[in-house]
């Protein structure tokens, strides 16, 4: 019943993530979520991202973000990157995703996403058939809307986590 909120794999942190070894497993481009996926809500670059965006750049994957947060956040996040946006993503719709695809000219089967949402980021990549990765929030931080929706995912991730163990601990 829950399985379309259930994610692919579950990972501690974005960079828990050994992105070489999906590289070697054939994947070449990567959609992320960006608020408390890869940095706090709201926040710019840290070096820590910073040094993850020069090791997948390195390694050869295309990037793109896609957000539900508005134009000015994507695009001010993404200059650094210099990936695809998508912007007003509308998630959990899976068009954002199959946009960022074109943009990219990858397929279903040669793209991650990564997001830290059961209800918007997983649940959109699962619509868009992708290989989906949840990773737990950066920051306990969050705007009201989305902490209501932590509440309600809870229980599903429970019922997720008695099925699979969390990456990268």
């Amino acid at each position: 019943m829950t399985n379309f909120l259930f994610p692919t794999e579950y990972y501690i942190s974005t960079y828990a993530i050994d992105f070489e070894k999906y590289y070697n497993l054939g994947y070449r481009a990567i959609i992320f979520d960006i608020d408390n996926t890869l940095v706090p809500h709201d926040a710019m670059h840290d070096e820590r991202s910073r040094e993850l965006f020069r090791k997948l750049s390195d390694l050869g994957f295309k990037i793109a973000f896609v957000s539900n947060n508005n134009q000015n956040r994507v695009e001010e996040f993404n200059k650094e990157v210099g990936g695809y946006i998508i912007y007003k993503a509308g998630k959990p719709h899976s068009s954002g995703f199959i946009n960022a695809m074109k943009s990219m000219g990858s397929t279903r089967e040669n793209t991650l996403f990564i997001g830290d949402q059961l209800f918007t980021d997983i649940w959109g990549a699962n619509n868009a058939h992708l290989h989906s990765i949840l990773v737990k929030p950066i920051d306990k931080k969050e705007e009201i809307q989305i902490v209501l929706k932590r509440y309600l995912e809870y229980p599903i991730l429970k019922l997720y986590l008695r099925k699979h163990r969390l990456k990268g601990c």
